[in-house]
């Protein structure tokens, strides 16, 4: 399965950016806030962090440990756990790899709105008032122009490799977007207004917990993780034999939901002090306004209103989005193009710009029915596919791989986890909770 020549992360470090950064997306920083202001703010928090911690967490070591068993695309390492199989297992890596690009067919049109986002103030400042405007227009030649410039972006840094492309740029994008996080938040939280977000964000009301709030966060800890679309079964290929897993994903999760934490600590206060200078952010009802499009409405409108210093923080927090948008697209992109180079055995530079310029033409197929698509596209990618998928891999891990080879990958590069709690509980915890729960979530 392994072979000598296969490409590997060069440090744990690299992977753990590599991985966060797959993880760290708009996901976390645009869908994670939003949802948390249309469910109750901190009840939304408490439920999300306990998805992540009980259910997402116990499926990341998963796919990580079916990646690095197999040392190949997911349709192999699926096979090297289900031999027996082959014609099923195949059909599991081929659904993941499906999903995972249908979901970066409508991320890169969402990416694209923050390229233009970005653009924008550029524009203003060098006084090219008509472009700044087009590139903030809804338009579908705005659409398909920003949409592309994304793809090309993801392509050229999955065509150089894991080491040179996604690697380096991983390591070196996600530094700076936690130092530009830093500083935003640090910076909001100074302004009339921030203090009533943070009360909605921290202090929970227990009246706003409903299934469909449970349903939600499920479905935001398996769409910020990426899992159930073999993005992290891809990049656990990459991993070395003597890496701890289970230290390395709970790395990886952390990193995630700290992310996701601070951009609730970052957007809900500019809410309220985008409220306190104006703008409109709740109904008469008490339904949040413009929720598909919160960073584009709301936040752009706060910056307006700030002046001058409203440009510089709209361009840090539009290049922030933009970082985190970069660095899951490489990641889903690097899911079929492992497969097409193994399984088809050619050449990376070819099939990257073949499969991106597929994913870029369904992208213009959304584009162009957009009031039909795009919304039915996100619904059976995040609500439907991911959680079955992972389903679908809990069962493989739980059921089909036998417990001895399962401990013999695992416990590689942590020989003591054999007598640990973790491996005491993680085994029967993937084969009987994690299904569990996921089919009670999707059932309800």
């Amino acid at each position: 399965m392994a072979t000598g020549s296969r490409a590997q992360f060069s440090s744990r470090f690299g992977f753990i950016m590599a991985a966060a950064g797959s993880a760290v997306g708009v996901g976390n920083i645009w869908g994670f806030p939003t949802q948390a202001a249309s469910n109750g703010g901190a009840v939304f928090l408490l439920v999300y962090l306990l998805m992540v911690f009980v259910l997402a967490y116990p499926l990341l070591v998963a796919e990580l440990t079916i990646g690095r068993h197999g040392q190949a695309n997911p349709i192999k390492s699926i096979k090297s756990i289900w031999p027996k199989q082959k014609m099923a297992a195949t059909g599991l890596g081929i659904a993941g790899m499906i999903a995972v690009s249908m979901i970066l067919s409508f991320y890169a049109i969402v990416a694209g709105w923050l390229l233009g986002s970005l653009l924008s103030p550029f524009f203003t400042l060098v006084g090219l008032d008509s472009a700044a405007e087009w590139v903030n227009a809804f338009t579908t030649e705005r659409n398909l122009v920003m949409m592309i410039i994304f793809m090309v972006m993801t392509v050229r840094v999955v065509r150089s490799g894991v080491t040179d492309g996604i690697e380096r740029w991983s390591s070196r994008l996600m530094p700076i977007l936690f130092i530009l996080f830093g500083l935003m938040t640090a910076y909001i939280l100074t302004l009339d207004g921030a203090s009533e977000g943070l009360e909605m964000y921290l202090i929970p009301d227990f009246s706003h917990l409903s299934s469909d709030l449970v349903i939600s966060a499920m479905g935001q800890a398996f769409f910020s993780l990426s899992l159930g679309v073999c993005a992290m079964m891809v990049y656990g290929s990459y991993l070395s034999k003597e890496t701890n897993i289970p230290q390395t994903a709970a790395y990886v999760a952390l990193l995630d939901t700290g992310v996701a934490f601070g951009a609730g600590l970052l957007i809900l206060p500019a809410m309220f002090v985008a409220q306190k200078n104006g703008v409109e952010i709740y109904d008469a009802a008490g339904a949040l306004l413009s929720s598909d499009t919160l960073v584009f409405t709301v936040l752009p409108a706060m910056f307006d209103s700030m002046g001058a210093m409203g440009i510089v923080i709209s361009i840090l927090f539009f290049l922030l989005m933009l970082i985190a948008a970069l660095t899951s697209s490489i990641a889903m992109l690097e899911v079929p193009v492992s497969c097409a180079t193994e399984e088809l055995n050619k050449d990376r530079s070819t099939v990257v710009w073949w499969i991106g310029g597929i994913i870029t033409l369904v992208s213009t197929i959304i584009i162009f029915n957009f009031a039909d698509l795009f919304g039915l596209v996100i619904t059976a990618t995040t609500v439907y596919a991911q959680p079955i998928l992972s389903l679908l891999f809990a069962l493989l891990v739980g059921w089909v791989w036998r417990r001895d080879q399962l401990l013999t990958e695992i416990k590689q590069g942590n020989p003591e986890l054999e007598d640990g709690l973790f491996w005491k509980i993680w085994p029967w915890y993937v084969r009987v909770v994690c299904p569990v729960l996921i089919i009670l979530v999707l059932a309800s």
